[in-house]
C-alpha cells in the first residue's frame, strides 16, 4: 500500500512541476503606453486573464504549445504562439497592440438615408432578447480585484467633524477574491467564494461580489450603476434611439467575425443615457462584441465625477454559437464632502461549463452575399427600417426553451454546480478564505499585482501586528476621541477603546437637553456602553436619569441588549426602570421639535405619561425571511399634568393646552387616573424569496423581489399582578419597494386591522397613527397633515402610505433645474376609521435640496372636503 501512495505523490509532484507561467506586458504602437486591463486568452479553451494598471499579465500554464489573444477595446486582436517549458519556468512575452483601423465602404446615398450605424443597431434592438436569453445555465471561475484611492483627504468634513489620524491619501482599500459562480435563467446566480484577501487584514473578507455586476447588462433596457438612482438606457434598448445618435466609424475583422464599431452620443445630455463611448456589434449575429462607454457629471451621480465601463464578450467554449462575457472594467473618479479618489473594480471569469438555450441558433439573419462580379469596395445600398423588421428573428417558444434548458441545467450537478447552497443563499463565504499565504495568490493570481499595490500588500501586511497592537491602537484613540464640541451638539459624543472593541457613546445635546410643559426644563443624561466581538456578537448596556426642574421627578432606567447568534441576528432585549413616555409611542414628534414648538410658538402639541415596570423582548430570524418578535412587559402607569406655562417667545392669543390629549373616540376624555398593564406583543415579519450573503462572521440579508408581510398581535392581559388592561389587537401589513427603471422608484406599505371583542383599555393603548402638525418632518412615509392623537381608535382600521421618487425624472429635462440635482417625489398617505371615514393626504415635492433636504407641499382631503395644506421640510437624500 505505500508504494501506491508514493506513486500518487510523484504523479501529483510530476504534474505540478509541469506548470509554467508566462508573463509579459501589453503596450499601445503608437506610443508604447501600458493597455491597463487588456484581455488575454489561451485560444480555443477557458482560460483568460488581463493585464493590470501597469500593462503587466501573467498566466500559469500546464507545459505544451499555445495560441494566447491578446484584445483590447479599439485594437486590433493579436495571436501569438507561445511554449511553456515545464517545470516551474517563466515565459516572457511582451506584445504590442495597434489601433483597430475600421474601414468604411462606400454607400450609396439618398436624402432620406440614415448613418448605416442606425441598421446596425436595429439588428441588435431585433436580437437583443435572444442574447439576452441565450445561455441557459453556466458555470465559471471569477477573479475580482478592487482597488480604491485618496488623492485628497480633507482635514474636517463639512468643516465641522474632524477627520481620523489614520485616513491618509493613498490606498486604502485593495482586495482580490477567487469564486465559482453559477448562473441560471431569469437572473439566478450563485456563488462559492473560496479564497479573499485585504491588504492589512489577515481576517478580513473581501466584499467584492461577481453577482454585484448583474446590473450592467447591456442586453436590459435598463442598466443600474450602483452609483445612482436613476437607471441607464442601453444604446440597443428598445427605443434606444429616441435616446442617441449613432455613427458607424468602421468595419473590421477579428477572430474570423466582423465587427462593428459604432460611436454613441446622447440625442439630449439631461437623458438618463450614457455620455461618451463605443459599442461594437458583430455583424450577421448582432451581438455585442464590446462596449467602452462612460458616465459624466450630467448623469447626476451621487459623489461620482467619472463613470467608465468596459466589457469584453468571446465565443463560449464547445459548439455552441453562443457568447459570454470574459472581463468586465469599472473605473470611477470620486468627490464627497472634502475628499477626492479614484479607483477601480476589475473582474476576469474563466473556465466556463455552458448550457446554451437553443442547440443552433434560431433563424439566423443571413448577410447577403457579395455578387462574384462586384468588387469587395463596390458601392452598396442601404438597408430601409422596413427591410431591417423583414429580418425580425423568430424567437416563438424562446420563453419555454429556456424554461426547459434551465430545468435540465438544474439536474446537471457534477457540470453546473458549485456546491449545495441553500435556497436564498446568493453566496457562501467559506471558513478558512482568508487563510491562504502569499505563494498561493502568487500562484492563483491572474492579474498581476502593479507597483503600488505590491508596496500596499508589502507595508500594510508587515505593520499589521504594529498597528493591531494596543499602544499603536490607544495612540490614534486618543486623537479620535477629543470632545468635538459640534459633534456632541449634532451626533453626540463617543469613546472609544478600538483595541479591546469596547466603546461609550453619550447621546447628543438635543436629546439630553430638552422641554415641555409637564416637565418643564428636562435634562435626560445617558450613555450607552457597546463590547463587540469579532464575528458579530455584542452587547450593550444603557442607563439614563432623566430629570424634570418643573415637576421636580427624577426617573432612573436601564437598558440592555445583547445579540448572542450572529448568523440569526438573534438577540434579548431588557428595559426597567420609570420612563416619560408620549401616548403615539411612534410619533414624528422628536423631543427637539416639541421643545421648539412649545418654546418658540406656544404649542405643546406632545401629550405624556408616566410608567413604572419593565419589559423583556426576544428576536430572532426563525428561518429565512421569517423575523420573530415578542415582548412581554408591565408597566404601573400615571396620569401627568402640566407644571409650568414659561416660553421664551409668547404668541398673543394662544395658550397651552392640557396634558390630555383629544380624542374623537373617547367624548367623555382621555383622562385615565393611575392603573396598570400586563401586556404581550409578537410581531412576525415574512419576506419570501429573500436572498443573502452567509460569512463566517454572520449572515447578511440582501432583501427580495417580494413583498414584506407583517402580523402583529397584541394582547393585554388582565387579572394579571393586578392589570387592569384586558385587549386585542390584531393586525396585518405589507410593505415593498418596486423599481421602475426610469421612472423611478415605488414604496408603499398598508397596514389593517382592529381590536376584537370589547376592549378594556386605556389611550395609550389605543392603535395610533402617526400624524404631524408642524413644519418638520422626521418620516416622510408617515401622515403629514393628520393631528397625532385626534383619531387614534380602538376600532377597526386601513391606513396606507405610497411614495414615488421620480429620480430626477422631469426635472433633468429643465437646464437650470437640472445643474441643482434636485429631485421630484410625490405621496398619498390614505386613512379610514370608525370617526374619520375616509382621509387623504395628496403631497408633492422635492428632495436632495442641498443633497440632504426634503421639501413637500400636502394637501389633505376628509369623505371629499378639503381640510388643510402645508409644507414640510426634512431630511431627503
Amino acid at each position: 500500500m505505500p508504494r501506491y501512495f508514493f506513486l500518487l505523490a510523484f504523479l501529483l509532484t510530476t504534474v505540478a512541476a509541469s506548470a509554467g507561467v508566462v508573463r509579459g506586458r501589453v503596450t499601445d504602437a503608437q506610443g508604447g503606453a501600458a493597455l491597463a486591463f487588456a484581455n488575454v486568452a489561451v485560444r480555443a479553451t477557458t482560460t483568460s486573464t488581463a493585464t493590470n494598471e501597469q500593462g503587466n499579465y501573467q498566466l500559469r500554464l500546464p507545459a505544451g504549445q499555445y495560441e494566447l489573444v491578446f484584445q483590447y477595446v479599439g485594437y486590433k486582436p493579436r495571436i501569438e504562439q507561445v511554449r511553456v517549458a515545464g517545470g516551474d519556468t517563466a515565459t516572457v512575452l511582451d506584445v504590442t497592440l495597434t489601433s483597430e483601423t475600421y474601414k468604411l465602404r462606400e454607400v450609396v446615398v439618398r436624402s432620406t438615408d440614415r448613418d448605416p450605424a442606425y441598421a446596425i443597431i436595429q439588428q441588435a434592438q431585433q436580437w437583443r432578447r435572444y442574447h439576452r436569453r441565450e445561455v441557459a445555465a453556466f458555470r465559471a471561475r471569477a477573479y475580482i480585484k478592487a482597488l480604491a484611492r485618496f488623492l485628497e483627504v480633507p482635514g474636517k468634513i463639512l468643516g465641522l467633524v474632524k477627520v481620523g489620524p489614520d485616513i491618509k491619501p493613498g490606498i486604502f482599500y485593495l482586495s482580490e477574491s477567487v469564486s465559482d459562480m453559477s448562473f441560471r435563467q431569469p437572473n439566478v446566480i450563485q456563488e462559492r467564494m473560496i479564497s479573499s484577501r485585504v491588504s492589512g487584514d489577515t481576517k478580513g473578507i473581501s466584499f467584492n461580489r461577481a453577482g454585484r455586476g448583474a446590473g450592467l447588462n447591456f442586453y436590459d433596457n435598463v442598466l443600474k450603476s450602483g452609483f445612482s438612482e436613476r437607471g441607464f438606457v442601453s444604446p440597443i434598448a428598445d427605443g434606444a434611439m429616441l435616446f442617441y445618435k449613432y455613427e458607424l466609424e468602421g468595419t473590421s475583422q477579428q477572430g474570423g467575425v466582423t465587427v462593428h464599431k459604432i460611436k454613441v452620443t446622447p440625442r439630449r445630455r439631461t437623458d438618463p443615457v450614457f455620455s461618451s463611448g463605443y459599442i461594437y456589434i458583430v455583424d450577421g449575429t448582432w451581438r455585442i462584441h464590446s462596449v467602452s462607454l462612460n458616465l459624466d457629471k450630467n448623469a447626476q451621480l451621487d459623489y461620482v465625477e467619472s463613470f467608465h465601463i468596459e466589457q469584453l464578450f468571446a465565443p463560449a467554449p464547445g459548439p455552441s454559437d453562443v457568447w459570454v462575457i470574459q472581463s468586465q472594467k469599472i473605473t470611477v473618479g470620486f468627490t464627497a464632502f472634502g475628499f477626492k479618489g479614484n479607483g477601480y473594480l476589475t473582474a476576469v471569469l474563466s473556465n466556463y461549463k455552458v448550457t446554451p438555450t437553443y442547440p443552433n441558433r434560431p433563424a439566423p439573419t443571413v448577410v447577403p452575399p457579395v455578387a462574384a462580379n462586384e468588387p469587395a469596395e463596390a458601392p452598396v445600398t442601404r438597408e430601409t427600417a422596413a427591410d431591417i423588421r423583414k429580418q425580425k428573428p423568430k424567437l416563438a417558444g424562446l420563453n419555454r426553451e429556456v424554461r426547459r434548458q434551465t430545468k435540465l441545467a438544474e439536474r446537471d450537478t457534477a457540470g453546473l454546480s458549485i456546491g449545495k447552497l441553500k435556497r436564498g443563499e446568493v453566496m457562501l463565504v467559506e471558513k478558512g478564505v482568508n487563510e491562504r499565504d502569499s505563494s498561493y495568490w502568487d500562484s492563483i493570481r491572474p492579474i498581476p499585482l502593479t507597483e503600488e499595490e505590491q508596496k500596499d500588500y508589502q507595508v500594510k501586511d508587515s505593520t499589521e501586528v504594529v498597528r493591531n497592537s494596543r499602544p499603536y491602537q490607544d495612540s490614534l484613540d486618543r486623537v479620535r476621541n477629543k470632545l468635538q464640541p459640534t459633534s456632541l451638539l449634532l451626533g453626540g459624543y463617543s469613546y472609544s477603546n478600538t483595541f479591546r472593541k469596547r466603546q461609550w457613546y453619550v447621546a447628543p445635546v438635543f436629546n439630553i437637553l430638552n422641554y415641555n410643559t409637564v416637565e418643564g426644563t428636562v435634562i435626560n443624561p445617558e450613555f450607552t456602553y457597546t463590547q463587540r466581538t469579532d464575528d458579530r456578537r455584542f452587547y450593550s448596556i444603557t442607563p439614563a436619569v432623566r430629570y424634570g426642574f418643573s415637576n421636580e421627578l427624577v426617573s432612573p432606567s436601564l437598558s440592555a441588549t445583547w445579540q448572542y447568534a450572529p448568523a440569526k441576528l438573534a438577540r434579548v432585549s431588557f428595559r426597567a426602570g420609570r420612563f416619560i413616555e408620549n401616548f403615539d409611542p411612534h410619533t414624528q414628534l422628536t423631543p427637539f421639535i416639541n421643545s421648539y414648538y412649545t418654546l418658540f410658538e406656544n404649542r405643546n402639541y406632545a401629550k405624556l405619561y408616566r410608567r413604572d415596570g419593565a419589559q423583556v423582548s426576544y428576536q430572532t430570524e426563525a428561518t429565512n425571511g421569517l423575523t420573530l418578535q415578542g415582548t412581554l412587559s408591565y408597566y404601573d402607569r400615571h396620569e401627568l399634568a402640566n407644571s409650568t406655562v414659561d416660553l421664551l417667545v409668547d404668541k398673543s392669543g394662544r395658550a397651552f393646552t392640557p396634558n390630555e390629549p383629544l380624542n374623537e373616540e373617547s367624548p367623555t376624555g382621555t383622562s385615565f387616573g393611575r392603573n396598570q398593564s400586563a401586556a404581550f406583543e409578537l410581531v412576525a415579519s415574512f419576506r419570501p424569496g429573500q436572498r443573502y450573503i452567509s460569512r463566517p462572521d454572520g449572515k447578511y440579508n440582501l432583501g427580495s423581489k417580494y413583498p414584506t408581510f407583517v402580523g402583529i398581535w397584541r394582547q393585554g392581559i388582565g387579572g394579571v399582578v393586578g392589570s387592569d388592561t384586558r385587549y386585542t389587537l390584531l393586525e396585518f401589513g405589507i410593505r415593498q419597494t418596486i423599481e421602475m427603471g426610469l421612472l423611478g422608484t415605488s414604496s408603499y406599505k398598508i397596514a389593517g386591522g382592529g381590536f376584537v371583542g370589547d376592549p378594556k383599555l386605556s389611550f395609550m393603548d389605543y392603535r395610533h397613527f402617526s400624524g404631524n402638525r408642524t413644519y418638520l418632518a422626521s418620516d416622510f412615509s408617515q401622515f403629514q397633515l393628520l393631528d397625532y392623537y385626534h383619531y387614534s381608535t380602538h376600532n377597526n382600521f386601513l391606513e396606507a402610505h405610497y411614495n414615488h421618487h421620480f429620480n430626477g425624472f422631469f426635472l433633468n429635462k429643465v437646464p437650470l433645474l437640472r445643474k441643482l440635482k434636485w429631485q421630484e417625489v410625490a405621496s398619498l398617505n390614505y386613512l379610514t376609521t370608525k370617526e374619520i371615514g375616509h382621509y387623504v393626504e395628496v403631497g408633492v415635492g422635492l428632495e436632495h435640496i442641498f443633497k440632504v433636504v426634503r421639501l413637500d407641499f400636502y394637501t389633505g382631503l376628509q369623505s371629499g372636503r378639503r381640510v388643510g395644506t402645508g409644507l414640510r421640510v426634512g431630511i431627503g437624500f
